[in-house]
């Protein structure tokens, strides 16, 4: 499994000889001006939400690939009537997919499209791969919800916000790698604006202080699991 980070809580994943896109926010960043939107490949777009900084390129990406939109039942339906290809889900709920199971899990925040739309419940993505499993969290408060994951799936890797005030801070996501009962953590939704800038070296620390490696990528790397 491979995992590239596009900046803010943009990730791409190849697992299975399939390429996923979650949470598309690329041309709107332009810390993330080096990513080329033309070039992405995508089978799937993952959206944990309707917010603009999360499905911002998510149309574009579907016109260029023609990549099934999985989400919940509010924004696959959302991208449906506009005549994209869509797969619905719900908190708690799981599906087989080509290249493995995907749960859709609760997450504390908002959802709303830039009009005002209803964006149905926030949520994250449990990825089961055929070799590795990987949270993504999503943008959400700590919740104990994430105690229920590790009963179910054992993690190789959790993807945590980590820039406060929207959503978790580091201290919270130090305590959400307890829960999931995982201590390899990437480390996204940080620095893109002035709200969620964080101190990368203090970040880093603090979770190693804890005997937990956390990872913040360059816009553009990758980490292989």
């Amino acid at each position: 499994m491979k995992i590239t980070y596009y900046g803010h809580a943009s990730l791409g994943i190849e697992v299975g000889g399939k390429h996923i896109i979650v949470d598309p926010f690329i041309t709107g960043n332009p810390q993330a001006a080096s990513i080329n939107l033309s070039t992405i490949k995508a089978d799937y777009i993952l959206l944990t939400h309707a917010h603009s900084d999360h499905v911002l390129d998510v149309e574009a990406i579907a016109k260029n690939t023609n990549a099934v939109i999985v989400s919940n039942a509010e924004i696959a339906s959302h991208y449906a009537k506009k005549g994209f290809n869509s797969h619905p889900m719900n908190h708690g709920g799981s599906w087989k997919f080509d290249f493995g199971k995907v749960k859709y899990v609760n997450a504390i925040h908002s959802s709303s499209f830039s009009d005002g739309t209803y964006g149905g419940n926030p949520g994250g993505f449990v990825i089961e791969g055929e070799h590795k499993n990987i949270y993504i969290a999503g943008d959400t408060a700590l919740t104990y919800d994430m105690k229920l994951i590790p009963l179910r799936t054992k993690l190789d890797l959790v993807i945590l916000p980590i820039g406060d005030n929207f959503t978790m801070d580091v201290e919270d996501a130090i305590i959400a790698s307890d829960f999931v009962e995982c201590d390899k953590v990437l480390g996204y939704h940080f620095d893109t604006f002035g709200y969620i800038e964080i101190n990368h070296e203090e970040a880093i620390r603090k979770f190693f202080d804890k005997g937990k490696d956390l990872m913040l990528l360059p816009i553009g790397d990758s980490i292989e699991l």
